[in-house]
């Protein structure tokens, strides 16, 4: 839209007012087809991922997991009292044995030290929610800057980006993570944080690159860059923006690495936690009931059953929205 200046006499060898233009209209309607074309995209997406059998089972496996977290907060509120069903310093006072077995007030039983066994799987639960998503964010968020930065200067950048990813996947995670366990205290955030910054310098960043040369030579970058828009801008706006469907899918990978890894280095009791599923194994372990074969099958088979379906879940999403981020595999919709 032009609109000219108030119109007025002007004097001798004055000029009038130039048009000025309001480009605020021309953002706002980019900006709605933007969002417009992510809608649609989205719906797409969203189409393709219904279709998976196996996306549906991982979304189903979640939302049950979810729902656990969100049950344990509620439970102590409303029906359990923190004296007896506290996962950490409650106990049983009703069993005069311990561990007891599943019972009517203790559905899975308690542990060795009379704690409500089910009480501590609701509440890990959350913990590992937490854990593998901020794992999982703080992987995404470094690896996607980083794959889009070392493919649109090249050189000296890329060459040190992926020498430092070389050397992060020569590492092996877990002895690495025993070895920061013994110089620092771990707890679920620095862990998390571990976990990201490793997947995001590491692996993810080497895929999301090879993605970003694809998108550096794309008609729209060079238009962009003939525009005058900036490093920074061409970066942030035209190749990071196309990057998030696929660290999106490397997103899922990461949260099932990060349990995974808690657990493990729970079990070896190596963790600052109050507690988790890794800690009811490792508390199993400490009493010998690990290995005592199905007599008391409730201290091992809950954590280890909650450990393996929730890695299990994000790992079959994962390849569930390989179908929708990977047009190779992507199926035609009529």
């Amino acid at each position: 839209m032009i609109t000219r200046g108030t119109n007025h006499p002007t004097g001798a060898g004055e000029s009038p007012e130039p048009p000025q233009i309001d480009l605020s209209g021309g953002r706002s309607q980019v900006v709605l087809t933007r969002m417009r074309l992510a809608a649609r995209s989205f719906k797409g997406g969203w189409a393709i991922f219904m279709e998976s059998r196996i996306g549906l089972l991982a979304l189903a496996i979640i939302l049950i997991f979810a729902l656990m977290a969100v049950s344990h907060p509620v439970l102590m509120a409303t029906v359990w009292d923190a004296g007896t069903y506290d996962p950490v310093t409650g106990y049983a006072f009703d069993q005069t044995e311990q561990p007891a077995p599943p019972s009517r007030r203790h559905l899975l039983g308690t542990d060795s030290l009379g704690r409500d066994v089910l009480s501590q799987l609701l509440w890990s639960t959350r913990s590992e929610f937490i854990l593998g998503i901020t794992a999982a964010l703080v992987t995404v968020a470094i690896a996607t800057t980083v794959g889009a930065v070392a493919a649109y200067y090249g050189g000296l950048v890329d060459a040190f980006f992926m020498r430092l990813a070389d050397l992060i996947i020569a590492l092996p995670a877990i002895s690495l993570l025993i070895v920061l366990s013994a110089l620092f205290e771990l707890n679920l955030f620095y862990l998390a944080l571990i976990i990201g910054v490793l997947g995001g310098f590491g692996g993810t960043a080497i895929i999301l690159k090879s993605q970003a040369l694809s998108i550096k030579v794309k008609p729209y970058i060079e238009a962009a860059r003939v525009a005058g828009g900036s490093h920074f801008h061409i970066i942030a706006v035209h190749i990071i923006p196309n990057l998030l469907p696929l660290s999106l899918l490397y997103m899922m990978f990461t949260v099932t690495g990060a349990i995974f890894a808690e657990a493990v280095l729970s079990f070896l009791g190596l963790l600052d936690l109050r507690m988790s599923w890794g800690i009811m194994i490792h508390t199993a372990n400490t009493g010998g009931y690990l290995l005592g074969g199905t007599r008391y099958w409730w201290l091992v088979v809950p954590a280890g059953a909650s450990i393996t379906l929730l890695c299990s879940a994000f790992y079959l999403g994962g390849r569930a929205l390989d179908e929708v981020v990977n047009p190779r595999l992507r199926r035609r919709y009529e």
